[in-house]
């Protein structure tokens, strides 16, 4: 058996790898120092471990021993985990999409040895493979001057990708631009299966967030009729995991039936955030059972027993991608017995199969009530069938080959999950998981906090890699969220303090943006700003919704106003592409519509605060006993043996009120 450097990498994507012919590197000085003392090119190959097709490519050519002996004659070879670095992942992925017109992973990137990128693509079958390996030898040996203007053309690309038309003057949003944005976006609205006309679908959790907010600020019932109906669709679809919980990454077909099998914590942190908001917009009890059976996959099969959460399962076990999650006709009947006509019924499980090789995915197309009242049955009989049949089939599952798990921990994934954690419980009032929550925040305090700098990877008790713009971005925002649940100030000095870290390390004075990397770092051939907002919104709109927030909290003018220069800036872009830039949207809500400050004060505060049930996606809470904590929000408005709300808005405060009910009247 082969072994490779890899061997000594934390990383479980780099760990696949190391038993590879191929003479694997971890990204690092040393792999670029053998290019340049050869003169060879640099094969950067990214990927990560619940990665399909990262697999089938490794199968094919990695584990090739001929293969792998032109890879090792020709050429340095690099891989990367993109989760640990998405930097490198960014200015490469850029670099793929100009030479190719799209992306994907894995990602495969031929490098002059200065890092400046030459050719590049995804997936390659083996043959073609081999080939592209020997075309781009040849080209580099005999065609060198050809080659290296080449990779200066696309090195120019790549830095310029980044560039943005800003309007000549300063743009405020106003509710009539969001309706704007809405009427915009809503042609790409499918009211047949939900989501936008597009495939494959991905959950797209910022997306249905925005259009929660908005529909509820402007008054805007189809929005919300929309939100509703797409996240109903995505629960019901096979794309959930409707017998152990949990959301696969995306739906391959329009319809949410059959995933892409890989679970990753950042959709199922994200995901728990937008139906905890709205099963307190709307009071859906399927939200609160969704919610429920997601945490439940969590805790039970992505925790670290010391609260932090790991990175993904594989979509793959024993080679095959989905084997884990899916039945034949001929299993159900025999694992439930009498029980299996019904469940197969709801569960859409056929003899001939709902997906390929006559295997069924679990989905269903209507609630438990409704297939009750259709079938004629009485719902509690119906629902403990269900449970028994629940019960069993995961005894069954579980005697299953397992998929992998990727344990490593990722800081900005950590943050979006312990964000999910407080918003269910905002909407449940579950202590446990306020508990969840408090341990991952314990989690992130211990290990990838010092000195008010993050480290992004956590793994077999090393935390490694000065963490990125994302990870900043996301602490902060979960910790203003996390506050929301304890009113413990020391969560907003916390954010405060990273706050001033980006200023120092990623702010650029002349974009009015955060780059994606510290300037501490070593750099790369060029330096990325992350503002699109993808699966996982980006760092820059994340971050600008944070400025808004801490300027109230903190009276700091400045952060509002580079908040507000961050979304000038992006205005031109949102009013063209408001799907691609959700969150930034939602920093525009804020901006047209205002953002409140509730203060509660007093000796029943806590208990007043609880009565706060409704969403309010423009408000941000205060709530203090005596008004001892080091807030502006709490100056010279506590009095002894009162307890006063406060409603603040555009720098001007309402006279105080004593109940929820004349609170909420004054923000109608």
């Amino acid at each position: 058996m082969h072994t490779n450097r890899l061997i000594n990498a934390s990383s479980p994507y780099l760990q696949q790898h190391a038993h590879n012919p191929v003479d694997w590197y971890e990204w690092g000085e040393e792999a670029w120092q053998k290019a340049k003392a050869e003169d060879k090119l640099v094969l950067v190959s990214i990927g990560y471990s619940a990665c399909h097709w990262c697999h089938v490519m490794e199968r094919e050519s990695f584990e090739n021993e001929d293969t792998a002996a032109l890879m090792n004659e020709y050429f340095v070879c690099i891989k990367v985990d993109r989760e640990e670095r998405p930097d490198v992942d960014q200015v490469y992925m850029d670099a793929v999409q100009l030479i190719t017109g799209r992306g994907g992973w894995p990602l495969n990137m031929f490098c002059l040895p200065d890092g400046r990128p030459l050719h590049g693509g995804t997936y390659f079958p083996n043959r073609e493979w081999n080939q592209l390996l020997l075309q781009l030898y040849d080209f580099y040996r005999n065609k060198k001057q050809e080659a290296l203007e080449f990779a200066a053309k696309l090195t120019d690309g790549v830095r310029n990708m980044d560039a943005l038309t800003v309007a000549p003057q300063i743009e405020r949003f106003t509710p009539q631009d969001m309706d704007a944005l809405y009427n915009l976006w809503k042609p790409q609205f499918d009211w047949k299966e939900g989501g936008n006309e597009r495939v494959p679908k991905f959950p797209m959790p910022n997306n249905w967030q925005f259009l929660l907010n908005y529909g509820l600020l402007a008054n805007n019932h189809e929005a919300l009729q929309f939100a509703d109906f797409t996240l109903e669709k995505i629960a019901r679809g096979g794309i959930n995991d409707l017998l152990g919980g949990g959301f696969a990454r995306y739906s391959t077909d329009g319809l949410w039936l059959v995933p892409h099998f890989e679970k990753m914590l950042y959709d199922n942190g994200q995901l728990v955030s937008v139906y905890a908001n709205m099963l307190r917009a709307d009071g859906n009890p399927f939200y609160k059972q969704v919610i429920d059976e997601t945490l439940n996959f969590v805790s039970r099969e992505l925790t670290d027993a010391n609260g932090g959460f790991y990175s993904a399962l594989d979509a793959d076990s024993e080679g095959v991608e989905g084997k884990f999650y899916v039945w034949t006709k001929a299993e159900l009947v025999d694992i439930l017995a009498a029980d299996e006509p019904l469940f197969s019924a709801y569960y859409n499980c056929t003899e001939a199969g709902n997906w390929e090789h006559s295997l069924n995915i679990l989905y269903t197309k209507t609630s438990v009530e409704a297939f009750a009242s259709e079938k004629g049955i009485a719902l509690a009989a119906f629902e403990a069938l269900l449970n028994r049949c629940h019960t069993t089939l995961m005894a069954a599952r579980d005697k299953r080959v397992r998929p992998g798990l990727d344990d490593k921990i990722i800081c900005s994934w950590n943050a979006l999950m312990l964000k999910g954690y407080a918003d269910a419980y905002l909407a449940t009032r579950n202590e446990q998981y306020l508990q969840s929550a408090l341990a991952n925040q314990q989690f992130i305090a211990t290990n990838f906090l010092q000195n008010n700098r993050l480290l992004r990877i956590h793994k077999a008790g090393k935390n490694t890699i000065n963490a990125f713009m994302e990870d900043y971005a996301c602490v902060i925002d979960a910790y203003l969220q996390l506050y929301q649940c304890t009113f413990d100030v020391d969560l907003l000095h916390t954010a405060q303090a990273l706050t001033q870290t980006c200023f120092d390390e990623f702010y650029s004075e002349e974009n009015n943006l955060f780059y994606f990397t510290s300037k501490l770092d070593p750099p790369l051939v060029a330096r990325k700003t992350d503002t699109g907002d993808d699966v996982i919104s980006s760092a820059n709109s994340i971050m600008a919704d944070n400025l808004y927030k801490l300027a109230y909290y903190f009276g700091t003018t400045n952060y509002k106003t580079v908040a507000e220069d961050m979304l000038a800036k992006m205005a031109q872009q949102l009013k063209k592409y408001p799907s691609w830039y959700s969150r930034w949207a939602d920093v525009a809500l804020m901006q047209a519509f205002g953002l409140y400050q509730i203060v509660i004060i007093g000796e029943e505060a806590h208990q007043l605060y609880q009565h706060f049930t409704d969403y309010l996606p423009n408000a941000v809470f205060a709530v203090s006993i005596n008004g001892s904590e080091n807030l502006p929000l709490f100056e010279n408005r506590h009095v002894q043996g009162q307890t006063l709300i406060y409603i603040c808005k555009n720098e001007t405060c309402s006279l105080p009120v004593t109940t929820v009910e004349a609170a909420m009247g004054l923000m109608q």
